[in-house]
């Protein structure tokens, strides 16, 4: 008999909010040790390795706790979709130790463009005007965010944009494990190949970090694994269509706390840009939403 969580969309919406409040503070503490501001500056590989290790650790606490038993995981699934989260993952605390939090943040969210655009050809599916019209609006979102101007192109924008396509590419993978095996089981076993691969990644670049930065590597991991658990409890409360438009609440918390660390405040092209990717991304769920569809491409993974 399968088990039916109670819809809640209040609840939902707030779980939803929750995690984008996690995912952001772990883009902030990614700044923070890219940057001197903990220390010498580590490696974004190395930074995604504590987020995996540090995730892993608090995962496997909850599955020990919830006596969730690991049962036949669709080994190729998971790595397929380990490998471009991992890469998404590093391309993103990458780009943050150059760039304003609330810039990659928002070249991010392009990732249900690029799962959509993916879906066709690894999927099947096809793709109407309607959701053609909301990936062109993205796309200008991320031109205008680009700033592809001489004077004021930014290449680590490039970076975030490589992790939007990573993210989109994983979300391929997410669609296709869907429904085949508990969710805290796909999460523990995401976490365990993300783990063993940026350890691997990590080894050539490692260095000791400060007291500091291993605080920071752990409270990393372990927003990350409330955001995980958040976002898939908001999820399970109510329609994918629903809970859409909060997830984007990850861009004013990124804005919220890039100004209140480290003193740098959204200029109109952030806003501009941020403002049309927002709108092509919205456009896409509401599309989802009238064709009657649960959009599990339309949703960010709370990832980096």
């Amino acid at each position: 008999m399968t088990h039916m969580t109670p819809q809640n969309p209040p609840l939902a919406a707030a779980l939803i909010l929750l995690a984008t409040v996690f995912i952001a503070g772990t883009t902030l503490l990614a700044k923070s040790l890219g940057t001197d501001t903990l220390g010498p500056p580590l490696h974004p590989l190395q930074i995604s390795q504590g987020r995996f290790v540090f995730a892993f650790i608090g995962i496997s606490t909850a599955v020990v706790v919830m006596r969730q038993k690991i049962r036949a995981p669709h080994w190729g699934l998971h790595i397929g979709r380990s490998t471009f989260g991992w890469g998404g993952v590093t391309l993103m605390f990458a780009s943050v130790a150059f760039i304003p939090l609330a810039d990659a943040t928002a070249i991010s969210f392009l990732n249900p463009v690029i799962g959509m655009l993916l879906a066709i050809p690894f999927l099947g599916e096809k793709v109407g005007p309607w959701r053609w019209l909301a990936a062109a609006i993205a796309l200008g979102g991320a031109m205008v965010l680009l700033r592809p101007t001489p004077e004021s192109f930014q290449p680590a924008a490039l970076l975030a944009l490589g992790a939007a396509l990573a993210m989109g590419a994983e979300l391929i993978f997410i669609k296709k494990l869907a429904g085949r095996e508990p969710p805290l089981q796909v999460l523990w076993v995401n976490n365990l190949i993300g783990m063993v691969i940026a350890s691997t990644a990590a080894i050539a670049v490692w260095q000791m970090p400060t007291l500091a930065q291993w605080g920071a590597l752990a409270a990393l991991g372990g927003l990350m694994a409330c955001a995980q658990a958040c976002f898939i409890n908001g999820m399970a409360r109510a329609d994918a269509s629903f809970v859409a438009p909060f997830a984007y609440g990850t861009l004013v918390f990124a804005a919220i706390y890039d100004a209140a660390i480290f003193g740098v405040l959204p200029d109109a092209i952030t806003v501009l840009g941020a403002c049309i990717i927002l709108s092509g991304a919205a456009l896409l769920a509401w599309r989802e939403s009238v064709n009657g569809k649960r959009p599990s491409v339309t949703l960010r993974r709370p990832a980096p």
